[in-house]
């Protein structure tokens, strides 16, 4: 994989990471926490799964492209989980983790 691609892919994971970690933030602090428990148990998954892809790639892994997959999975798990719910956090989490899926499963592949 090109220097370039990694880069990009892990602007992607990092992005990613921190907008789960911020909406998992936020959700904790909805008046009606149990609406979205879900969300809020995915968008920890996803940024400790993220967390892994990082190190990962920064460390040149031989396991950087099955952690990628996985680190899609994931992301696209959480992506329609937050997609669910209106509330800004949610949907910029959604988008944020749809580009990473998309990202690691480029990885996965290459």
């Amino acid at each position: 994989m090109e220097r370039d691609s990694i880069e990009e892919t892990i602007s992607a994971i990092i992005d990613c990471m921190r907008a789960s970690n911020h909406c998992f933030s936020k959700s904790l602090q909805e008046e009606d926490v149990l609406m979205v428990k879900e969300c809020i148990r995915l968008t920890r998954e996803c940024a400790d799964v993220c967390a892994l892809a990082l190190n990962a790639l920064e460390t040149d892994s031989a396991f950087a492209k099955p952690i990628g997959a996985l680190c899609a999975q994931v992301c696209d798990t959480c992506a329609v989980e937050c997609g669910r719910h209106l509330m800004d956090h949610c949907q910029q989490c959604a988008e944020a983790c749809l580009r990473c899926a998309e990202a690691c499963r480029n990885l996965a592949a290459a």
